[in-house]
């Protein structure tokens, strides 16, 4: 828990682009693992959930600074 919340507020610090460069890589991250996991290459699957919550951590800060701006 203490992760996510370092996280977080590493997230509210960025700015929108960096935000979307992170949602990016977070994405290409989640595509790769899934690769690897079709193809049995991938001893931590628990990384699949992990960088899949990460991806709606992003998005949430996102939706909150796009909100903030209105």
């Amino acid at each position: 828990a203490v992760k996510s919340k370092e996280f977080m507020n590493n997230l509210k610090d960025k700015s929108l682009a960096e935000l979307n460069d992170e949602l990016v890589a977070a994405k290409k991250e989640l595509f790769n693992l899934r690769f690897q996991n079709a193809t049995n290459q991938l001893d931590n699957t628990s990384r699949i959930n992990e960088v899949r919550k990460n991806i709606a951590r992003i998005q949430t800060i996102i939706t909150e600074k796009a909100k903030a701006v209105e």
